[in-house]
């Protein structure tokens, strides 16, 4: 199910950091119980999570970076990256 593990940095001050992975797994958890499309996402650590096939890169971006915005764990000039293998995948 969960076929791919990406990199979950925000750059925040113009250095990139890791996403903790509390923010990570209360991002994942909202959606379990919210929105199915991301049904197939589980936190393993700090900026690293492991998605699904099925997830959609651009819109698992979008929400997580909203999702992070709400809870007040990124400012709302911060952005996020997605990451595989070192390549962006958004």
């Amino acid at each position: 199910m969960f076929s791919r593990r990406i990199k979950v940095e925000y750059q925040n001050g113009g250095q990139w950091r890791l996403c903790e992975v509390k923010w990570l797994d209360s991002f994942s958890m909202r959606n379990f119980t919210n929105d199915a499309i991301f049904d197939d996402t589980i936190p393993v650590s700090d900026g690293t999570m492991e998605i699904g096939a099925r997830v959609p890169l651009e819109e698992l971006k979008t929400s997580l970076e909203d999702w992070l915005r709400r809870k007040s764990y990124i400012g709302k000039e911060d952005q996020i990256r997605l990451t595989q293998d070192g390549a962006p995948l958004s």
